[in-house]
């Protein structure tokens, strides 16, 4: 059953120390910040982050790194031109990195959504990316095993929710939310707006409620949370 929850701390309660955590958003555009300063102020550390960037500037996944809390990062592009947060922790050697091409991580949360053991891909054969995993020959063509990405938590940004735990997205903010959704053991969305159930066109629903356990309520936070709501779409430009 999804709970709807207007006070962040409540809807991040219980993410232990250890926990590995579904960040979703391509760069800004859906990254559920409050739902990460949530998660900073609760304390939790040690955390092993999934997610397609390694943190923009100093909000968001990057102020998560910036308080110290994360041990691991397993991300697509760890480094644009404003990541200097993350820049600064890896070459100190306090942050272990795993980079993982972008399909293939996608890939990998789906098969742990869908109940996929392992999968063998062609990306990344041949390249450091590699090296100590298993391969093999099919059909001429070289192909390495790789293994699902499970969460204990995924942390993600949705346009509205209902009551039920159905999710919508905007555009650009779909991303990787829709397959984070099915790898975790526990969801937790922030929407812009609740709707009542039936207000939601069936068709439309990405994310159905039963892969989502919390939901975020950004218009019945505090003013100072809804003021400061994540963005939900982003240009990005070459």
């Amino acid at each position: 059953m999804t709970t709807i929850h207007s006070d962040p701390l409540e809807a991040v309660a219980g993410i232990a120390d250890g926990a590995t955590v579904l960040v979703g958003g391509f760069g800004m555009a859906g990254m559920p910040v409050t739902l990460i300063d949530a998660l900073i102020a609760s304390g939790a550390s040690d955390l092993t982050v999934v997610s397609n960037n390694a943190g923009n500037g100093d909000t968001g996944l990057a102020a998560l790194l910036a308080a110290g809390r994360v041990r691991k990062v397993v991300c697509s592009f760890p480094r644009q031109a404003d990541s200097y947060v993350f820049d600064g922790l890896y070459r100190s050697g306090d942050l272990e990195l795993e980079v993982v091409p972008q399909g293939n991580l996608a890939e990998r949360m789906r098969a742990a959504g869908a109940g996929i053991g392992a999968f063998f891909c062609p990306t990344g054969v041949g390249t450091p990316l590699a090296e100590g995993k298993e391969t093999r020959e099919i059909d001429g063509r070289t192909y390495v095993l790789e293994y699902p990405i499970k969460g204990d938590v995924a942390l993600i940004g949705a346009e509205a929710g209902d009551a039920m735990g159905n999710l919508v997205y905007r555009k650009t903010a779909r991303n990787f939310g829709p397959v984070m959704a099915t790898a975790a053991t526990t969801t937790i969305a922030e929407v812009r707006r609740v709707v009542a159930v039936g207000d939601l066109d069936p068709e439309a629903v990405v994310t159905p409620g039963i892969f989502v356990d919390r939901i975020l309520d950004l218009s019945a936070a505090p003013a100072d949370v809804a003021d400061a709501e994540s963005p939900t779409s982003q240009e990005v430009s070459a």
